[in-house]
């Protein structure tokens, strides 16, 4: 393979820059372009160089610290470096151009882990994981990648090939010699161990609604008509002025969408424009984008004026929510009881907190009871037992149906050989997931969402 090269730090100042080079010729392209201060020292893996790195005319472009890895102890297994220079795009810049002044060519996005995946060192469940940690939103979802790039997943996934590729010996067997009459105890075997291995599956797959939540976090939609105060709770909950806050109606006309954590759990904040009818045509479509996110949110924060009586908007906002997860907020207790507005909403049975969007009173209630909802602290992220991909709840989801597939040829009396066929097909599917039987083109899609430099 070519040496690559490529900055690995994110663009713009900062202490410090890394470009990294991996490949057979690393260290005679490092070798072209750095002077260390003791020239004499010898090369040796996991070692660092103090020195400078310096242009063909032997000019100084940057003091730099340089890490060697020798093949196979390294990322990639093949021999690598770091040069940590200081952070900077010229710096940066220029202290790659040299690299590839010299022969190494210009790393793809992805292309280190997708290498340390090619070369055998992680599979590709590990190589996914590095990207799910990398874009991390919540401790508990940096957590779970953790938790997949040690192995534990792949070996959850490694367990069930073993039993079935067992399974398949003995098969096989009954195959090869059929004078010994031996199909009706394999195929009880068979049985038995296909149900376990689809309870197993079948407890993965259903993981994924909480992995879900780690990844992607809750589709959260704050909703209630102008001037109820969701722009200033989303506010609060951000502590930044992020939503303008008017008296003046109609002034949230599109979504505002925010990530945020609260105690563990990720939230996609989603500010919508107050619900209510409206001649402006701008604000009718912002009404209407309203209530399709209504619709399609996973919980729905819906908050209501409490020195107002409930009025037809109110009313049309509670009918949107039906049998949604909500919570329901009596705002603007600082300067009224709301009551009035609590006993009406009592009739819907919803969470009511009673809150003041302004001076941020409550709103530590509604952190405790969204924790209550969606804890996930029972989830065993040690163990591999989640899913957070959804290209292996895929996978799985079709190993379950080859699964299902090997039941029925059974059940209609098939031969061997052709349930052979489908536990075979499970096989496959689980390799897809740990990358032992995928495509080129899936490979190349699955690393083309990695950063540059990784």
């Amino acid at each position: 393979m070519d040496t690559i090269a490529a900055i690995s730090t994110a663009t713009g100042n900062g202490g410090i820059g890394i470009i990294r080079m991996s490949g057979k010729e690393c260290f005679q392209i490092l070798n072209k372009i750095f002077k260390p201060i003791n020239a004499n020292e010898e090369i040796n893996g996991y070692t660092m160089k103090y020195g400078h790195i310096i242009d063909e005319n032997n000019n100084i472009i940057d003091e730099v610290l340089v890490s060697y890895f020798k093949a196979p102890k390294s990322y990639t297994t093949e021999n690598m470096c770091e040069i940590n220079s200081h952070g900077g795009f010229i710096v940066e810049r220029r202290i790659l151009e040299e690299c590839l002044k010299n022969g190494a060519i210009m790393a793809e996005p992805g292309e280190f882990t997708k290498r340390a995946f090619l070369n055998g060192r992680i599979d590709l469940i590990q190589a996914e994981s590095v990207i799910d940690l990398i874009n991390s939103k919540s401790e508990k979802e940096a957590k779970a990648s953790i938790s997949q790039l040690e192995g534990n997943l792949s070996k959850n996934i490694n367990e069930i090939k073993g039993n079935l590729l067992d399974l398949m010996a003995d098969v096989e067997a009954s195959i090869d010699y059929p004078e010994y009459d031996i199909e009706e105890v394999t195929n009880n075997k068979i049985l038995s161990v296909i149900n376990e291995i689809k309870i197993k599956l079948e407890k993965l797959s259903s993981s994924f609604k909480n992995g879900k939540v780690l990844r992607e976090g809750i589709k959260t939609a704050i909703v209630g008509k102008p001037n109820a105060g969701k722009s200033s709770l989303l506010n609060n909950i951000l502590n930044e002025e992020r939503a303008i806050v008017s008296d003046k109606k109609g002034t949230t006309r599109d979504t505002i969408e925010e990530f945020v954590t609260i105690n563990g759990i990720s939230l996609k904040l989603i500010d919508t424009a107050g619900i209510r009818n409206t001649t402006d045509e701008i604000e009718k479509i912002g009404v209407e984008k309203s209530k399709k996110i209504i619709n399609d949110a996973e919980l729905v924060i819906a908050i209501f004026d409490g020195s107002q009586t409930l009025e037809n908007e109110d009313y049309e906002i509670l009918n949107l929510i039906g049998n949604k997860n909500a919570i329901l907020l009596v705002n603007k207790m600082d300067i009224v009881d709301g009551s009035l507005v609590i006993n009406e909403l009592q009739k819907y049975n919803k969470d009511i907190i009673k809150i003041s969007a302004k001076t941020g009173d409550g709103v530590e209630k509604l952190y405790d009871r969204i924790y209550e909802m969606y804890k996930i602290n029972d989830i065993e992220l040690d163990d591999g037992e989640i899913l957070t991909n959804i290209r292996h709840k895929g996978q799985i989801d079709e190993a379950i149906k080859s699964i299902n597939a090997v039941k029925d040829t059974i059940d209609n009396h098939m031969p061997v050989d052709i349930i052979e066929i489908y536990l075979k097909q499970v096989l496959a599917d689980l390799g897809k997931i740990t990358g032992d039987d995928i495509s080129e083109d899936i490979i190349n899609e699955i690393f083309s969402k990695f950063c540059l430099g990784k």
